[in-house]
């Protein structure tokens, strides 16, 4: 596969892990050391990846809950043949996200080394 395919793949694990609240997928797309990072609030919030996953873990996904599943890959931008940044959007309703995601390709595998995100609530 091309490094726009693996991107993309790595890209629609999260996706679905999300969408399916399957942490362990979330885990293969998010590199161990990588953080979510949003401004909310009035204050910058970082929350590691594994406090991340846990709190997936606890929470009823958006399948479980019969919700429609809407995400979609707006931009894919690779800087090199280590880095790229995949902007998206996605959904649990009522939140509504946009990701920036940076991606590095780290021991010949692309993992999401940074999340910055925003989030919208919608009535």
């Amino acid at each position: 596969m091309s490094d726009r395919e693996d991107i993309e793949a790595v890209v629609r694990t999260y996706l679905d892990g999300l969408y399916e609240g399957d942490a362990d997928k979330l885990a293969q797309a998010f590199h161990p050391t990588s953080a979510l990072t949003q401004w909310w609030e009035g204050e910058l919030k970082i929350v590691p990846r594994d406090a991340w996953l846990e709190a997936v873990r606890n929470r009823p996904s958006p399948q479980s809950q019969g919700l429609a599943r809407s995400d979609e890959i707006v931009s894919i931008a690779q800087h090199g043949p280590e880095m790229a940044v995949v902007t998206l959007r996605c959904a649990i309703p009522p939140r509504f996200f946009t990701d920036a995601l940076s991606l590095l390709k780290i021991g010949g595998r692309w993992q999401v080394a940074q999340k910055v995100f925003r989030t919208e609530i919608r009535g």
